[in-house]
């Protein structure tokens, strides 16, 4: 069985773009311990923070082995790292167009994390579509904002037995795949359901939509997308509730 990997959330955050500007990351360790970690710049672009929520994420997991699943709703950085990045160094950090890549400062940082990584662990890169009511991205995010509007949060650091935010519920597999040119595209699945479980009352939703106005805001509020009827019958369970108290 292979090690299961440190599940790292990284969100930035940048107000009036640019304007003031914050970072956020969850780091979850194999052994069941959360790491909260933040941060803000006066001055920044929602990219440039982006980046820095995954670079200091791969910072302070580089004495740390074993393999790292890193999440991340920016497309920029996942396509940066994963299909623009090798041939920006190539060409001296010009683009295709012949003009100088922007945020080479911080591009450089990451593809020498990466790097470092692949001497200690696997590092794997997984997008998330932001705002979908995955508890891992949505927590990374309500970091990055609150540094970004000056209201630095509270970080977490603990044991995951204590975490408030369902931060393994992730996605059905969200590892960016390499594509062979050409071959099509398949339309993802449509869930089966949304559940949400508030005050110890589970309900069935049919839209994340709906799911997302009964867990907002709601402290200690759970909510999980299950994508057929067994599946379904799962999260109930782990739960502690059958399909009989929906």
């Amino acid at each position: 069985m292979p090690d299961m990997p440190i599940v790292v959330f990284a969100d930035g955050a940048a107000k009036r773009n640019p304007g003031p500007g914050g970072w956020g990351a969850i780091l979850v360790t194999p052994s069941g311990e959360v790491t909260e970690l933040g941060g803000s710049a006066a001055h920044t672009t929602n990219n440039r923070m982006e980046l820095t929520a995954a670079i200091e994420a791969l910072r302070a997991l580089r004495a740390v082995p074993g393999p790292v699943a890193l999440h991340t709703d920016s497309t920029y950085v996942i396509r940066g790292i994963r299909d623009w990045s090798q041939a920006w160094r190539r060409r001296g950090w010009k683009t295709a167009e012949g003009r100088d890549v922007v945020n080479r400062d911080l591009w450089e940082v990451l593809m020498t994390l990466r790097e470092q990584r692949a001497q200690v662990g696997d590092l794997t890169w997984h997008y998330v579509r932001g705002h979908t009511g995955v508890p891992g991205n949505e927590r990374a995010d309500a970091i990055a904002d609150a540094f970004a509007s000056g209201r630095p949060p509270r970080l977490y650091r603990g044991p995951l037995i204590r975490y408030d935010v369902a931060v393994l519920d992730l996605p059905e597999d969200t590892r960016v795949p390499v594509r062979p040119a050409g071959s099509p595209r398949r339309r993802p699945a449509a869930p089966h359901s949304y559940l949400s479980l508030v005050d110890g009352r589970p309900e069935r939703h049919a839209t994340w939509a709906a799911c997302e106005r009964r867990v907002k805001g709601r402290s200690g509020a759970r909510f999980k997308k299950a994508m057929s009827p067994a599946e379904e019958v799962d999260i109930l369970r782990a739960w502690g509730f059958s399909p009989d108290d929906l």
